[in-house]
């Protein structure tokens, strides 16, 4: 059993409340340690770090490739092309009874990196046609990937929105990638916007289970929680996930202070009035492994014996 670092207040494990989920969303959350708040102790998680480029530069963010000492999104001790990623999923199902869930979740942007990220999804879901998977995003490429990701089996998507106010959200990001096209300030954010509620519409009307990230930054969107829980409750999102800022070497924020834990719960409390809140994340690296609040990486499971794909296909069923 693992231990369970929240972030919610001073309190340890504070579950997602996913006893106002829908029951069919609650159904399918139930085995994914993100989405449940009993699943987290049961099940673990794995990422594939298969996603270097992204298409938004978010002014609390820094990305590294070859990080082993830092815990947070955005860092891998490596990157893994596609085929490397599904033989590491082989070797953990093997070897890792309890996993539940293979999700890509950067280093990057998947959607950025499109085709790496569809083909280990294709690939994962022949060689474990029963394994949970799951995608995080910041929105922006969505509406071009939704029908894939669904046609796949991709059952929960984590879409990052910080802001649905242009003007605040010019303030959390430097640029937006718009197909090599650089859009910056309130037009980019608007772009931004517009592509994510598009994006969760479309995968709501495909079944797919959809949570929000919002990234509270002290000063800039904090006192927008709110707001946001009022837009993606509207476009049909399951559940939502405050984080505090964490602040990072090298970026906008970096000076910035991390929200102490009456804010964040008080956000919470005010955005969990309208949709239901995860409370247990642990902002986990683009190549966590295991429990959440464990500090397992992708490093732990290359050592394993090797498996077969035939081997592999009575796994994660």
């Amino acid at each position: 059993m693992t231990s369970c670092s929240s972030f919610s207040d001073s309190k340890a494990c504070r579950p997602a409340d996913d006893s106002a989920l829908t029951p069919l969303a609650a159904d399918k959350a139930a085995a994914h340690p993100c989405y449940s708040r009993h699943g987290h102790h049961r099940f673990a998680r794995m990422h594939l770090p298969v996603a270097p480029a992204c298409n938004l530069q978010c002014n609390y963010c820094n990305r590294k490739f070859d990080c082993s000492n830092e815990s947070r999104p955005g860092v891998t001790a490596r990157l893994l092309s596609p085929e490397e990623a599904v033989d590491a999923a082989l070797r953990a199902v093997a070897h890792m009874p309890h996993l539940s869930v293979i999700g890509i979740a950067g280093p990057g942007d998947p959607l950025a990196d499109a085709t790496r990220t569809l083909d280990t999804l294709a690939t994962l879901r022949e060689a474990l046609p029963g394994m949970l998977l799951c995608l995080s995003t910041n929105g922006l490429a969505l509406p071009l990937h939704a029908d894939a990701l669904a046609e796949l089996g991709v059952g929960h998507v984590t879409v990052t929105v910080n802001a649905v106010d242009p003007a605040i959200g010019a303030a959390v990001y430097n640029w937006v990638d718009d197909g090599g096209s650089r859009v910056i300030g309130q037009e980019g954010a608007a772009l931004l916007l517009e592509r994510q509620e598009k994006g969760v519409r479309r995968l709501k009307s495909l079944g797919v289970t959809v949570k929000i990230n919002t990234v509270v930054i002290p000063g800039v969107n904090s006192d927008h929680a709110r707001e946001v829980a009022m837009a993606v409750a509207s476009w049909g999102a399951d559940l939502m996930n405050c984080i505090p800022l964490l602040p990072v070497a090298g970026t906008r924020f970096a000076d910035t202070l991390s929200p102490g834990p009456d804010m964040m719960h008080r956000l919470r409390a005010e955005a969990g009035a309208i949709i239901p809140q995860m409370r247990h994340c642990t902002r986990c690296r683009a190549d966590a492994l295991g429990f959440l609040g464990e500090d397992g990486r992708l490093e732990d499971i290359c050592g394993a014996p090797p498996v077969s794909r035939a081997d592999a296909q009575g796994f994660g069923q």
